[in-house]
């Protein structure tokens, strides 16, 4: 028991922040009940280390917010969390460290922000009108993917400061940048190590 709850309240608690119906067999419920059961189980006991492989798998939007609450309170409650994801914002929200695996062995242990930092982003712009995009290939850390006339798809590396400036220059109608995932992260970490 930790502050007076038993183990069957903590439990009920639980349960209802992630509206788990407790009275059902697992063998009925659906992946993501028993994936909100394995949550349950991780945390019941309140454990001082605590191991999660992909905890938000099969889950609705609402439903992974509430387990990344809940594994923020765990931190903020003292429990070392090893925690996997090829989601980034899951990473983000979550690890303040990033530990890179490749066959097996740790190949580089980084803080999440120099992570992001490093990381590449996916950028597509819609301009007024056509545009020559030859200005927007050269500037420094951007790689020109696609152009259409009135669009590009540029990869940007690092800060996005030169291409916005650069961008200024241009009738710009839409702008959408992605990140991409810790996965697509860790492949273009190994292709330049």
């Amino acid at each position: 028991m930790r502050g007076g709850a038993t183990d069957w309240e903590v439990v009920r608690r639980l349960a209802q922040r992630l509206e788990l119906d407790l009275g059902r067999p697992i063998k009925n419920l659906s992946k993501g009940n028993k994936q909100k059961v394995g949550v349950v189980q991780a945390l019941m006991h309140h454990p001082e280390l605590l191991m999660l492989d992909e905890p938000t798998s099969g889950l609705d939007p609402l439903m992974q917010q509430e387990v990344l609450k809940l594994i923020r309170e765990a931190r903020a409650g003292g429990a070392t969390v090893f925690f996997s994801s090829h989601i980034m914002s899951e990473v983000q929200a979550v690890a303040d460290r990033v530990a890179m695996i490749r066959q097996g062995e740790i190949v580089e242990v980084a803080k999440t922000s120099a992570l992001i930092r490093r990381a590449l982003r996916r950028t597509t712009v819609q301009f007024k009108e056509p545009v020559d995009s030859s200005a927007l290939a050269a500037v420094p850390g951007v790689t020109l993917l696609q152009h259409d006339g009135t669009s590009v798809t540029l990869q940007v590396e690092g800060d996005m400061d030169r291409l916005i400036v650069a961008l200024g220059a241009f009738p710009v109608r839409d702008l959408e940048t992605t990140r991409p995932s810790l996965e697509e992260l860790f492949l273009a970490y190994y292709r330049t190590s």
